[in-house]
């Protein structure tokens, strides 16, 4: 319960602390080592220097090629003990009797040797207990001198070195462990506090538990949403993507890690998804037969993190209300028109005008009926020719005229590709309205033509029309020539686009003139 309590400095203390205690015990036990393999090195070449010295001492070779050695043996070996201050010195014979030790526990006991060879003229070292604790000594036989025994071998000189216990050795240098100890505390103790410091402050002083926090709540909502969420590094590669959004934008499964490049992203949705601007909202997109509205938010130093909403639903109900929404724009229009007209009569009548009243009344009835025969002679679908009937009021509102070619012709057409096809006029005749209605003398031409698998609507206009470089990217970006600037407004190309695709066909401009082809799918 601590430990989920704890505060970042307290963590990072706590793990810092175990980690130099760790190093400490560590370097105890390398020091350790250490002195024990100093002192096996330093006091094993001071011993065999001793012991070495002492078997060519003339006293014990005289005092061993005795059968009974004398009082002087003794004194010799104390005195040698005292002056090198070594833990103890033994003198063997040939047999490997002990006759003289400074451990009186050792006279006339059989001497262990370190290695048989030292019974055979041969100096050994090493560590070794004789009686009590392990010892460093050294054992080298003394060897006679004299013309006719000339290297015949008269006993063994021992010499010793008490080794230091572990615990000896801990206890000298526990000063200097302490040390260390506390400096590399107070040094850990600084640095965990500076560290979560700025940990904190790149973290907006959040502690681990409430990032964790964060962390499963994100989670969760990015995958419990139904909208896609994408998110892009400054590098634009794919940092994270839930499965809503990796649908919409049709990527594999392993896009994560992967650029937009490689991924085959590129166009409008490139554009919108790679924006240096700090922020994009409601930007339509057309990608893999879906129409997409995307928002994108900046972040500083990390990238973008953008949302994706699929609209492709409701441009089919636009679509499929378009009828309806033509009827209304009619009834609207003529109703507005109506209203001029009448108030135009009306005020001829209060002149005195009769006359005039006539002439104007029989002038609109030619009008209406040329307008009506024109539509109902060469547009025998009645969806498609109430959809123009609207247009032409809502045109003329705008002192825009709308004409029919005299090489339209269609007849009546299957309810879903009748839906469809008033769908693209409707959209490319508002989209040339729009483009001329600032100009004076406006107008705009549809034409439509059939034959017995396709459809091809030729929609003209009087305005200065699309430039070339543009042709491919208006049906992208609408009316705008820059990345969506302009939000909703560019669906309309956008989703004629996407209708004639779906039908197998195709729509492009020329300057002021956009041709678009669909195949029928079904017969009337």
């Amino acid at each position: 319960m601590w430990s989920r309590r704890s505060t970042l400095a307290g963590q990072l203390l706590v793990l810092q602390l175990t980690i130099i205690v760790i190093v400490l015990i560590a370097v105890a036990a390398l020091s350790l080592a250490q002195s024990a393999a100093t002192f096996n090195r330093v006091e094993g070449r001071r011993v065999a220097a001793l012991a070495e010295q002492l078997a060519d001492n003339p006293l014990i070779r005289a005092q061993l090629d005795q059968p009974a050695p004398g009082a002087a043996l003794p004194a010799l070996v104390q005195a040698t003990r005292t002056q090198s201050g070594v833990g103890s010195v033994t003198v063997a014979d040939s047999r490997g009797i002990v006759v003289d030790s400074t451990n009186p526990t050792l006279v006339r006991e059989k001497l262990p040797l370190g290695d048989p060879s030292v019974a055979h003229g041969r100096s050994w070292s090493g560590s070794l207990r004789l009686d009590g604790p392990v010892e460093l000594v050294a054992q080298v036989p003394v060897l006679s001198d004299q013309p006719g025994t000339l290297g015949r071998q008269l006993g063994v000189v021992v010499i010793g070195e008490v080794s230091p216990t572990l615990w000896q050795r801990a206890r000298e240098g526990s000063y200097t462990i302490g040390v260390y100890l506390g400096l590399a505390s107070l040094v850990g103790l600084t640095g965990s506090w500076l560290l979560a410091r700025r940990i904190k402050r790149q973290t907006l002083g959040l502690e681990p538990r409430e990032i964790a926090g964060l962390a499963e709540h994100r989670e969760a909502m990015l995958y419990g949403i139904a909208e896609g969420v994408v998110a892009l590094d400054p590098q634009h590669r794919i940092t994270l993507v839930n499965a809503p959004g990796r649908a919409l934008l049709d990527l594999p499964e392993d896009c994560v890690g992967r650029s937009l490049t490689e991924l085959g992203v590129d166009g409008r949705l490139a554009d919108v998804l790679t924006r240096s601007a700090a922020g994009v909202r409601d930007q339509v997109v057309v990608r893999a037969g879906r129409v997409l509205v995307l928002n994108r938010m900046s972040l500083t130093g990390l990238g973008s993190v953008t949302t994706l909403r699929d609209r492709t639903e409701l441009a089919h109900l636009e679509r499929e209300m378009g009828s309806f929404r033509s009827t209304t724009e009619l009834l609207r229009a003529q109703a507005h028109e109506f209203a001029n007209q009448l108030h135009t009569i009306s005020g001829l009548i209060q002149i005195g005008e009769h006359d005039e009243v006539v002439q104007y009344v029989d002038a609109l009835a030619r009008h209406r009926q040329s307008l009506d025969l024109t539509l109902t002679s060469r547009v025998h679908d009645t969806a498609v020719a109430a959809l123009l009937m609207a247009k032409s009021a809502q045109a003329a509102e705008r002192r825009v005229r709308l004409r029919i070619s005299e090489r339209t012709s269609l007849d009546r057409l299957d309810p879903d590709d009748a839906a469809d096809i008033a769908t693209v006029v409707g959209n490319l005749v508002d989209n040339a309205i729009e483009a001329c209605s600032a100009f004076d003398a406006a107008w705009v031409e549809v034409e439509l033509r059939q034959d017995s698998s396709t459809v091809e609507i030729v929609v003209r206009d009087s305005g200065p029309g699309v430039a070339p470089s543009l042709a491919h990217e208006v049906f992208s970006h609408g009316f705008t020539t820059k990345a969506a600037e302009q939000g909703e407004r560019g669906i309309g190309l956008a989703l004629t686009r996407l209708v004639c695709t779906r039908h197998g066909g195709e729509v492009a401009v020329d300057g002021a003139m956009f041709t678009a082809r669909l195949s029928l799918r079904g017969t009337p």
